[in-house]
Protein backbone atom coordinates (compact mmCIF):
# COMPACT_ATOMS: atom_id res chain seq x y z
CA UNK A 1 0.00 0.00 0.00
CA UNK A 2 1.57 3.22 -1.06
CA UNK A 3 1.41 6.54 1.69
CA UNK A 4 0.02 9.43 -0.10
CA UNK A 5 -0.46 12.95 1.36
CA UNK A 6 -3.42 14.79 0.73
CA UNK A 7 -4.04 18.37 1.27
CA UNK A 8 -7.67 19.07 2.36
CA UNK A 9 -7.64 23.21 0.89
CA UNK A 10 -10.56 24.40 3.18
CA UNK A 11 -8.55 23.50 6.24
CA UNK A 12 -5.48 24.29 5.37
CA UNK A 13 -3.88 20.85 6.57
CA UNK A 14 -2.05 17.63 5.33
CA UNK A 15 -3.52 13.87 6.46
CA UNK A 16 -1.82 10.55 5.37
CA UNK A 17 -3.99 7.89 3.52
CA UNK A 18 -3.01 4.75 1.90
CA UNK A 19 -3.63 3.74 -1.76
CA UNK A 20 -3.38 0.09 -3.16
CA UNK A 21 -1.14 1.15 -6.35
CA UNK A 22 -1.15 -2.36 -7.52
CA UNK A 23 -4.22 -1.36 -9.73
CA UNK A 24 -1.93 -0.15 -11.94
CA UNK A 25 0.06 -3.33 -11.85
CA UNK A 26 2.29 -4.93 -10.20
CA UNK A 27 5.60 -3.80 -11.08
CA UNK A 28 7.52 -1.26 -13.92
CA UNK A 29 7.74 -2.39 -17.41
CA UNK A 30 11.10 -0.77 -18.38
CA UNK A 31 11.19 -1.25 -21.88
CA UNK A 32 7.86 0.01 -22.84
CA UNK A 33 8.37 2.44 -20.67
CA UNK A 34 11.42 3.99 -22.11
CA UNK A 35 10.17 3.45 -25.89
CA UNK A 36 6.90 5.81 -25.01
CA UNK A 37 8.93 8.22 -23.59
CA UNK A 38 11.56 8.07 -26.41
CA UNK A 39 8.25 8.92 -28.37
CA UNK A 40 7.24 11.63 -27.29
CA UNK A 41 10.47 13.25 -27.16
CA UNK A 42 10.89 12.14 -30.85
CA UNK A 43 7.39 13.70 -32.07
CA UNK A 44 8.23 16.87 -29.78
CA UNK A 45 11.26 17.54 -32.63
CA UNK A 46 11.02 20.36 -35.14
CA UNK A 47 12.92 19.28 -37.46
CA UNK A 48 13.08 22.56 -38.76
CA UNK A 49 17.20 22.56 -39.57
CA UNK A 50 17.67 23.44 -43.12
CA UNK A 51 21.96 23.36 -45.00
CA UNK A 52 22.13 24.53 -48.35
CA UNK A 53 24.24 22.13 -51.14
CA UNK A 54 25.99 23.12 -53.79
CA UNK A 55 23.27 23.93 -56.26
CA UNK A 56 21.31 25.78 -53.59
CA UNK A 57 24.33 28.09 -52.81
CA UNK A 58 24.24 31.39 -54.50
CA UNK A 59 27.63 32.09 -56.91
CA UNK A 60 29.04 32.47 -60.28
CA UNK A 61 29.06 29.76 -62.89
CA UNK A 62 31.81 31.33 -64.04
CA UNK A 63 35.35 29.36 -64.28
CA UNK A 64 37.72 31.22 -61.66
CA UNK A 65 41.24 30.43 -63.80
CA UNK A 66 41.84 28.94 -66.74
CA UNK A 67 42.41 24.42 -66.68
CA UNK A 68 46.04 24.16 -67.26
CA UNK A 69 49.37 25.66 -66.55
CA UNK A 70 48.99 27.52 -63.49
CA UNK A 71 50.40 24.99 -61.00
CA UNK A 72 46.90 24.56 -59.36
CA UNK A 73 44.32 22.39 -58.67
CA UNK A 74 42.07 22.37 -61.80
CA UNK A 75 38.39 24.17 -60.24
CA UNK A 76 35.39 25.16 -62.13
CA UNK A 77 32.55 26.34 -59.53
CA UNK A 78 32.91 28.79 -56.57
CA UNK A 79 29.95 26.39 -54.52
CA UNK A 80 32.01 23.88 -54.52
CA UNK A 81 32.01 22.29 -50.26
CA UNK A 82 35.74 22.52 -49.99
CA UNK A 83 35.31 26.40 -51.05
CA UNK A 84 34.60 28.85 -48.65
CA UNK A 85 31.02 30.05 -48.88
CA UNK A 86 30.29 26.70 -50.58
CA UNK A 87 28.05 23.95 -50.16
CA UNK A 88 27.42 21.43 -47.30
CA UNK A 89 27.74 18.12 -47.94
CA UNK A 90 25.46 15.32 -46.38
CA UNK A 91 23.65 18.56 -44.13
CA UNK A 92 20.04 18.37 -42.48
CA UNK A 93 17.19 18.91 -44.08
CA UNK A 94 13.24 19.24 -43.07
CA UNK A 95 12.48 16.67 -41.34
CA UNK A 96 9.86 14.73 -39.68
CA UNK A 97 10.93 12.84 -36.82
CA UNK A 98 8.23 11.40 -35.49
CA UNK A 99 7.02 7.88 -35.16
CA UNK A 100 3.93 6.10 -33.58
CA UNK A 101 3.36 3.02 -31.03
CA UNK A 102 0.34 0.86 -30.45
CA UNK A 103 -2.32 2.77 -28.22
CA UNK A 104 -2.41 -0.15 -26.23
CA UNK A 105 1.41 0.03 -25.42
CA UNK A 106 0.69 3.82 -24.70
CA UNK A 107 -1.56 2.83 -21.61
CA UNK A 108 0.82 0.07 -20.44
CA UNK A 109 3.29 2.64 -20.27
CA UNK A 110 0.92 5.31 -18.71
CA UNK A 111 0.02 2.52 -15.91
CA UNK A 112 3.67 1.57 -15.29
CA UNK A 113 4.80 5.13 -14.91
CA UNK A 114 1.71 5.73 -12.39
CA UNK A 115 2.78 2.65 -10.29
CA UNK A 116 6.42 3.39 -9.97
CA UNK A 117 5.21 7.18 -9.04
CA UNK A 118 3.05 5.75 -6.24
CA UNK A 119 5.47 3.01 -5.59
CA UNK A 120 8.46 6.15 -4.70
CA UNK A 121 5.45 8.29 -2.85
CA UNK A 122 5.92 11.10 -5.08
CA UNK A 123 1.91 11.37 -5.79
CA UNK A 124 0.00 13.82 -3.33
CA UNK A 125 -3.82 14.00 -3.63
CA UNK A 126 -5.55 17.63 -3.33
CA UNK A 127 -8.98 16.93 -1.84
CA UNK A 128 -10.55 20.35 -2.39
CA UNK A 129 -8.50 23.25 -4.62
CA UNK A 130 -11.26 26.00 -4.89
CA UNK A 131 -9.35 29.29 -5.80
CA UNK A 132 -11.97 32.35 -6.24
CA UNK A 133 -9.72 34.16 -8.22
CA UNK A 134 -6.10 33.60 -9.17
CA UNK A 135 -3.79 33.64 -6.32
CA UNK A 136 -0.19 33.03 -6.78
CA UNK A 137 0.02 33.03 -2.78
CA UNK A 138 -2.45 30.62 -2.09
CA UNK A 139 -0.86 28.20 -4.69
CA UNK A 140 2.63 28.64 -2.48
CA UNK A 141 1.20 27.71 -0.13
CA UNK A 142 -0.34 24.30 -1.37
CA UNK A 143 3.41 23.46 -2.45
CA UNK A 144 5.21 24.49 0.90
CA UNK A 145 2.52 22.45 2.80
CA UNK A 146 2.80 19.45 0.30
CA UNK A 147 6.72 19.87 0.80
CA UNK A 148 7.09 20.17 -3.34
CA UNK A 149 10.45 22.25 -3.57
CA UNK A 150 11.07 20.60 -7.30
CA UNK A 151 9.07 20.30 -10.49
CA UNK A 152 5.77 19.08 -9.81
CA UNK A 153 2.18 18.56 -12.22
CA UNK A 154 -0.78 19.36 -10.91
CA UNK A 155 -3.06 17.22 -12.30
CA UNK A 156 -7.45 18.10 -12.73
CA UNK A 157 -10.14 16.13 -13.51
CA UNK A 158 -11.01 18.89 -15.63
CA UNK A 159 -10.22 22.25 -16.70
CA UNK A 160 -9.85 25.05 -14.23
CA UNK A 161 -8.73 28.43 -15.33
CA UNK A 162 -8.30 29.63 -12.01
CA UNK A 163 -5.90 26.75 -11.00
CA UNK A 164 -3.96 27.51 -13.97
CA UNK A 165 -3.20 31.05 -13.67
CA UNK A 166 -2.50 30.52 -10.27
CA UNK A 167 0.11 27.85 -10.81
CA UNK A 168 1.77 29.23 -14.18
CA UNK A 169 4.29 31.73 -12.42
CA UNK A 170 5.97 28.69 -10.72
CA UNK A 171 8.98 27.73 -12.92
CA UNK A 172 9.21 23.48 -13.50
CA UNK A 173 5.45 23.41 -12.53
CA UNK A 174 2.39 22.46 -14.93
CA UNK A 175 -1.54 21.74 -15.12
CA UNK A 176 -3.01 19.58 -16.67
CA UNK A 177 -6.16 17.44 -17.40
CA UNK A 178 -5.79 13.84 -16.32
CA UNK A 179 -7.33 12.70 -19.85
CA UNK A 180 -3.96 14.67 -21.59
CA UNK A 181 -1.33 13.35 -19.12
CA UNK A 182 0.92 10.48 -20.94
CA UNK A 183 3.75 8.57 -19.59
CA UNK A 184 6.49 11.68 -20.77
CA UNK A 185 4.46 14.08 -18.72
CA UNK A 186 4.42 11.59 -15.45
CA UNK A 187 8.21 10.82 -15.94
CA UNK A 188 9.27 14.25 -16.56
CA UNK A 189 8.36 15.96 -12.95
CA UNK A 190 9.34 15.13 -10.09
CA UNK A 191 6.20 15.19 -8.31
CA UNK A 192 2.37 14.75 -9.03
CA UNK A 193 -0.36 16.96 -7.48
CA UNK A 194 -3.83 15.12 -8.33
CA UNK A 195 -7.26 15.65 -7.51
CA UNK A 196 -9.22 12.10 -6.38
CA UNK A 197 -11.57 13.04 -9.72
CA UNK A 198 -8.18 13.01 -11.83
CA UNK A 199 -7.04 9.86 -9.99
CA UNK A 200 -10.10 8.07 -10.65
CA UNK A 201 -10.33 9.36 -14.56
CA UNK A 202 -6.47 7.92 -15.25
CA UNK A 203 -7.75 4.37 -13.22
CA UNK A 204 -10.35 4.47 -16.36
CA UNK A 205 -7.58 5.89 -18.45
CA UNK A 206 -5.43 3.24 -18.58
CA UNK A 207 -7.83 0.09 -18.36
CA UNK A 208 -7.09 -0.66 -14.43
CA UNK A 209 -10.57 -1.57 -13.46
CA UNK A 210 -10.69 -3.42 -16.91
CA UNK A 211 -7.63 -5.53 -15.66
CA UNK A 212 -8.40 -6.38 -12.54
CA UNK A 213 -12.02 -8.26 -13.92
CA UNK A 214 -10.25 -10.04 -16.46
CA UNK A 215 -7.58 -11.05 -13.58
CA UNK A 216 -10.80 -11.89 -11.41
CA UNK A 217 -12.27 -14.07 -14.19
CA UNK A 218 -9.31 -16.04 -15.06
CA UNK A 219 -9.05 -17.39 -11.48
CA UNK A 220 -10.83 -20.70 -10.79
CA UNK A 221 -12.71 -20.07 -8.23
CA UNK A 222 -14.40 -17.13 -10.13
CA UNK A 223 -15.54 -19.29 -12.55
CA UNK A 224 -16.57 -22.66 -10.81
CA UNK A 225 -17.43 -24.03 -15.05
CA UNK A 226 -13.54 -24.09 -16.07
CA UNK A 227 -11.80 -26.92 -15.01
CA UNK A 228 -8.33 -27.04 -13.61
CA UNK A 229 -5.69 -27.12 -16.03
CA UNK A 230 -4.19 -30.28 -15.03
CA UNK A 231 -8.00 -31.78 -14.95
CA UNK A 232 -8.11 -30.45 -18.81
CA UNK A 233 -5.03 -32.21 -19.73
CA UNK A 234 -5.91 -35.61 -18.28
CA UNK A 235 -9.55 -35.14 -19.84
CA UNK A 236 -7.71 -35.05 -23.34
CA UNK A 237 -5.43 -37.89 -22.93
CA UNK A 238 -8.26 -39.97 -21.98
CA UNK A 239 -10.28 -39.22 -24.40
CA UNK A 240 -7.19 -39.36 -27.21
CA UNK A 241 -6.47 -43.15 -25.44
CA UNK A 242 -7.75 -45.98 -28.42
Amino acid sequence: MAQLQVYDGKAGKVKQSTFDEKVFGEKVLGRTLREAVLMYEANARQGTVDTKERNEVAGTTKKMYKQKHTGRARHGSMRVPNWRGGGVVGGPHPRDFGWGMPRKALRVALRSALFGKLRDGEVSLLSSIDFEKPSSKQARGVLQALGVDGSCCVVLDKADPLVWKSFRNFPRVAVKVAKDLNAFDVCYYRRLLMTPGALEELKAKVGAARVDTEAAAARPEANPQAKPKAARKTATAKRRTP
